[in-house]
């Protein structure tokens, strides 16, 4: 079988106008990046779209396939004559060379051009990394030429968008020498991967370039000497980081190996971050089309929570309908299978799995009110007793579940669940959310670990409890709260699968991310820059020094 750059490479692609005229966009909506990719300079949105979110459950080693179906569904909408656009995030260097690949879809699922989507497509992502790192030069440009503003201690850190362990504690030494008025100084720092970084999630919840300069104006970079914050703008420093990011903030357009069209914009990360795509490209979907597929990160503990706790109330909008992908292969490693096993039939373990996937939908229909279609991602391997005994337990809770054989057949393979969709899309609801927003930012978390993990309750660190009361006394309150966990888990321990009971979510850290208007809380041992495995991808991507030609990117 073909790797997934083959076909991607074997497919003939449409010029982006083309594609573009399919969303009734015109040349001059348009700024052109090459034959195929595009960004979108629209002034203003409609966003009217029926919206489907496509979440998972938590990832295994095994593979869900998120975006693959996302892609799928969209194509199989398309096959039944819909006028479908999708809204993907953008893809990071560092899973890319790291374990997880690429994120551009899979086999006859995908996006393309998936090669320039995967690498550095149109600069967004530096662009952003550009503006933070801008923002940590002039901050400790500041500190060196005498610290007027009597910055404390510095918050914000640098990024870089690659898995580099190595640079998750640092010293930095900046040495006056004979600088008249300057101060030498050491203090400790910190990277974090580009997906995580604040300016990422401001980019991703901007509605337009006003709103994004108000938001880097209200980065927090630090605290005083009296105990006051220290923002961007006192440092002067939105003008410059918005200008660095004037055409990142546009959404880009591609397509998929069918021809639908596929906005793709953002890229943070839902374990550590929150894990959606922009508030623009999602309007621009919703404006654009008359179905508008998007996705939120890894599990819907994750991504799909913060997507309808945060994201749609800032952008106010909700999902008519929410897929929950998964694999028989992956409910069975949450079952305990053996992974050298997996194409062996086990109902056991599949049955022991099952929960972690009966969980999710239990939160999307009971939690956040919203009907949820079931999309199991086929294998070759899947038998007949394993299809049945995923069919009845979905059955039993209500939720239809739907095989399909998106990797293999693309939108042929989506067409079934893509009409399951639509239907569900026709079912009257109204969003409801795991919080309310201005309670306590510590029973805010709260109700996110108990009614969303499962959780008996949560234990906050002194500095946790610290930073808690520190900005709820500088009266900030009705923030969204985002929290950082292991994507494996229900939990915040990534041994725990299925679905685990009598655990207490760890909650170590606390952070006001002014500009983005939220709280994260970093619970367990989740790191906000990533490490390279023992055999990263890097090491079998490769190109032909004569044709140019990439192998190994997936």
């Amino acid at each position: 079988m073909l790797s997934d750059i083959e076909i991607a490479e074997s497919c003939k692609m449409r010029d982006v106008r083309e594609i573009a005229q399919k969303l009734g966009l015109t040349e001059d909506d348009l700024e052109l990046y090459g034959k195929y990719k595009a960004k979108i300079n629209l002034k203003k949105f409609d966003p009217k779209a029926k919206l489907v979110l496509v979440t998972a459950i938590n990832p295994t080693a095994g593979g869900e396939g998120k975006t693959t179906v996302s892609i799928g569904l969209a194509d199989g909408m398309s096959r039944l004559g819909k006028k479908v656009c999708l809204a993907l995030r953008e893809p990071s260097l560092g899973p890319v060379f790291g374990i997880k690949g690429g994120a551009a879809g899979g086999g006859y699922a995908q996006v393309v051009p998936m090669a320039d989507i995967n690498l550095h497509f149109t600069g967004d992502l530096h662009a952003i990394t550009a503006a933070n790192n801008l923002l940590c030069a002039m901050t400790d440009n500041h500190l060196l030429r005498g610290n007027a503003l009597k910055i404390k201690e510095v918050y914000f850190h640098r990024c870089m968008d690659m898995n580099d362990r190595a640079l998750r504690e640092l010293t930095i030494k900046n040495n006056a020498g004979t600088m008249k008025g300057c101060e030498s100084y050491e203090r400790a720092e910190s990277f974090e991967i580009t997906a995580a970084s604040e300016v990422m999630a401001v980019l991703c919840l901007s509605r337009d370039l006003s709103d994004l300069k108000a938001r880097i104006g209200n980065i927090v970079v630090g605290i005083s000497e009296s105990g006051e914050y220290i923002r961007a703008r006192d440092l002067k420093a939105e003008g410059a980081m918005a200008t660095l990011l004037k055409d990142a903030i546009n959404p880009n357009l591609v397509q998929t190996l069918e021809g639908t069209p596929a906005i793709v914009h953002g890229g943070p990360f839902a374990n550590i971050a929150h894990g959606c795509n922009s508030v623009r490209a999602t309007y621009a979907a919703m404006s654009l089309a008359d179905y508008a597929v998007t996705e939120a990160g890894f599990g819907a503990d994750l991504g799909a929570e913060k997507f309808l706790d945060a994201k749609c109330r800032i952008a106010g909008i909700q999902p008519n309908c929410v897929v929950v992908v998964a694999t028989v292969k992956a409910l069975k490693l949450h079952g305990g299978a053996d992974k050298a096993e997996l194409s062996t039939e086990n109902i056991p373990a599949l049955k022991r799995g099952i929960p972690n996937l009966l969980k999710h939908i239990e939160n999307i229909t009971n939690v956040y009110k919203k009907p949820v279609i079931v999309a199991m991602n086929r294998f070759a391997t899947d038998t007949p007793a394993e299809i049945d005994a995923v069919l009845e337990a979905c059955g039993e809770v209500g939720a239809k579940a739907v095989f399909t054989d998106v990797f293999l057949k693309g939108g042929e393979g989506g067409k079934e669940l893509a009409a399951a969709v639509c239907e569900a899309c026709e079912e009257k609801s109204e969003l409801h959310y795991a919080y309310d927003l201005n309670d306590s930012i510590t029973k805010k978390i709260t109700d996110i670990a108990t009614k969303i993990y499962g959780a008996d309750g949560v234990e906050f660190s002194p500095l946790a409890s610290r930073k808690i009361e520190e900005i709820e006394n500088k009266g900030i309150k009705g923030t969204p709260v985002i929290i950082a966990k292991t994507q494996y888990s229900l939990s915040d321990d990534p041994k725990k699968t299925a679905r685990p009971t009598g655990f207490t979510v760890h909650v170590r850290d606390v952070v006001y991310k002014g500009g983005a208007g939220f709280v994260v809380a970093v619970a367990g041992d989740i790191m906000l820059m990533p490490g390279l495995s023992k055999s990263p991808c890097a090491e079998r991507i490769d190109i032909d020094g004569v044709s140019g030609r990439i192998v190994g990117l997936s």
